[in-house]
């Protein structure tokens, strides 16, 4: 199906409860990335006294965990049922959220984050892959673009809520909040949804295995490097351990008989273009995520609430562009995709400028700016990767999407996490402008070489498994 198609596509209107439930559960998983942000100045200075590396991991083992696994869980989810999937998804985000607001210490604060990653891995490509299977095939791209939205939304609606609960909570009441949430939308899942098909996809727990402690090493280089040094035995062999890993989970892939996920897929310049365009846009959005509730609370004083609802400026551009970018794609071409990452490259550098002095309108322009380009690309980006698999493996599709949307954002917060502890104590606002500097620079690469593989890119779908 050609872009030109999406114009006249009917927006699927019998199947609207679907489509609210799906985006519901969506936005709840993702928010929880977002929302962990805000309750940063209360765990640093909560009991737990956990350090600059700890907090990172508070935030990052439940991203790490929720990306590395979603593709299995796809895959999970295909073979033995999508609405089972994500009503034990639902589940587990749940237990996971009690354990952490029990958690006695830092290290059971993040087993907890591990448990509802893991829920968060099942939920988030059942719900893609559900929407898509009660909507005509001329209808699909326009599904990815609402799901999308929603998952941009998740960041601000993660604010606000958390602002909302940490205002007159301490940070164990955002955890608390999440068991209910997640067992009402259990709930409405189990009456909306459909049963979906089953069909013939197996996970893979070694290279589920492989590819998550390689990504979970690479993680441990870069957030240790501030304090143990960058030439430090443990960063260095941290970074080797994870190239090799990587290395061993992609020789799997290519001689096991249904791989997570079979590298020959990038064959496929469009699909390669989306994945890496995804993973890179979700990059530079979370590294916002991380340092807008500290920069708010810490540089201009803002209550948790306050600092949360600051950032819903963020939304309008993500509900405006995303609304329509598949038809200005189709009509525009290229260009669509290009002035969207160049909007968020465009966004971070301007916000490198903030300082505590700056006001809040000019900081809030920056936002939409780098919202209108998160809006523009990502729905392109993603529906080019569910348009380059078949059907049959919708699940693999979806998971692709999110683990590259997950693992970019883990890799954002420890790249902006690791670049303000390296200014030590220094002015806050001199170290988020490093920090944002840096994440520009890394986004950009990665956008022109995206760019280089979309503009060279053709429309095949490419046979998995």
């Amino acid at each position: 199906m050609s872009l030109d198609e999406v114009r006249s596509a009917p927006h699927p209107v019998g199947h609207r409860a679907v489509y609210a439930v799906m985006a519901a559960c969506s936005v709840l998983v993702v928010s929880l990335v977002a929302a962990v942000n805000l309750a940063i100045p209360k765990l640093a200075a909560s009991a737990l006294a956990p350090s600059p590396g700890q907090l990172l991991w508070i935030v990052d083992t439940y991203v790490l965990v929720f990306g590395c696994l979603l593709i299995p869980a796809g895959a999970l989810g295909d073979r033995y049922g999508r609405k089972g999937a994500l009503l034990t998804g639902l589940a587990l985000v749940a237990a996971g959220a009690l354990v952490s607001a029990a958690a006695p210490g830092t290290a059971v604060l993040i087993a907890g984050r591990a448990i509802t990653g893991v829920g968060a891995a099942l939920v988030m490509p059942a719900t893609l892959s559900l929407m898509l299977e009660v909507t005509e095939p001329v209808g699909r791209p326009q599904a990815v673009a609402v799901w999308t939205a929603a998952t941009g939304i998740a960041g601000v609606v993660g604010n606000v809520g958390g602002g909302l609960a940490l205002q007159y909570l301490p940070w164990q009441g955002l955890f608390l909040a999440v068991a209910p949430l997640a067992a009402v939308l259990g709930l409405l899942a189990a009456r909306f949804a459909p049963r979906g098909e089953r069909r013939p996809a197996a996970p893979d727990p070694v290279g589920s295995a492989l590819l998550v402690a390689g990504v979970g090493a690479l993680l441990y280089g870069i957030i240790e490097g501030p304090s143990s040094g960058w030439a430090s035995v443990r960063v260095i062999g941290g970074l080797l351990l994870s190239a090799a890993l990587l290395a061993l989970f992609t020789a799997r892939s290519l001689r096991a008989e249904r791989p997570l996920l079979d590298p020959r897929v990038f064959h496929v310049r469009r699909l390669r273009a989306g994945a890496l365009g995804v993973g890179v846009a979700f990059f530079g959005l979370f590294s916002l995520f991380y340092v807008n509730a500290q920069y708010l609370q810490y540089a201009k004083g803002y209550s948790p609430l306050v600092a949360g609802c600051a950032i819903v400026p963020l939304a309008v551009g993500m509900m405006v562009a995303s609304r329509h970018s598949i038809r200005l794609a189709a009509r525009f071409g290229d260009g669509v995709v290009a002035a969207g990452l160049a909007g968020i490259v465009a966004g971070l550098v301007l916000m490198s400028f903030a300082t505590a002095s700056t006001p809040y309108v000019l900081y809030a322009l920056c936002l939409v700016v780098l919202s209108l380009g998160m809006g523009l690309c990502v729905p392109v980006l993603s529906a080019a990767v569910m348009s380059s698999l078949p059907q049959d493996r919708a699940g693999l599709g979806s998971g692709l999407n999110g683990a590259t949307r997950e693992i970019g954002s883990a890799l954002g917060v420890a790249v902006m996490g690791t670049s303000l502890s390296s200014h030590g104590s220094e002015v806050f606002s001199t170290a988020m402008s490093f920090g944002f500097r840096v994440v520009a620079g890394l986004v950009l690469a990665g956008s022109l070489v995206a760019l280089a593989w979309w503009r060279g890119g053709g429309a095949r779908k490419v046979p998995v498994g």
